[in-house]
């Protein structure tokens, strides 16, 4: 019988994911961790990416979240993000168009905010699309 953890991810405008998982991946500033079932209890910061959930039955989920907390209990993870959205429902177009404004931003570039706030789109935008690719990858479309 393998140990599963309840995991929730939740956005600033709704609940995105609520279930029994056997483990969670997710973009952690200092680095990506890995949470497994009884885990040592953790509060930190996220980074925009990808959180991986493999739910109960082994199949894996994938959502991007912009950044936000993650909190680990033994047997409880919750992902509060300021945007999360399930991998099959991000807008590849949209992402690739957002990186492309954000490149052409940091070329363009008139003062140190400028560049900090197009250096924060070109990371989320990217991140979007990886995600993206991480799940094409999986599913094979």
């Amino acid at each position: 019988m393998a140990f599963t953890m309840h995991v929730d991810i939740v956005s600033a405008e709704e609940a995105i994911f609520s279930g029994k998982a056997r483990m969670v991946f997710a973009p952690a500033v200092m680095g990506e961790v890995g949470i497994l079932p009884r885990h040592a209890p953790l509060l930190t910061q996220l980074r925009p990416g990808e959180v991986r959930v493999q739910t109960e039955d082994g199949t894996e989920d994938f959502f991007y979240v912009s950044g936000g907390m993650l909190e680990v209990q033994p047997y409880t993870v919750t992902v509060l993000a300021d945007t999360a959205v399930r991998a099959k429902d991000i807008d590849e177009a949209a992402a690739i168009e957002a990186k492309q404004r954000a490149e052409q931003a940091l070329k363009d570039r008139k003062s140190d905010i400028d560049y900090a706030k197009a250096q924060a789109e070109l990371i989320e935008a990217s991140a979007r699309l990886q995600a993206i690719q991480h799940l094409r990858k999986k599913t094979g479309r």
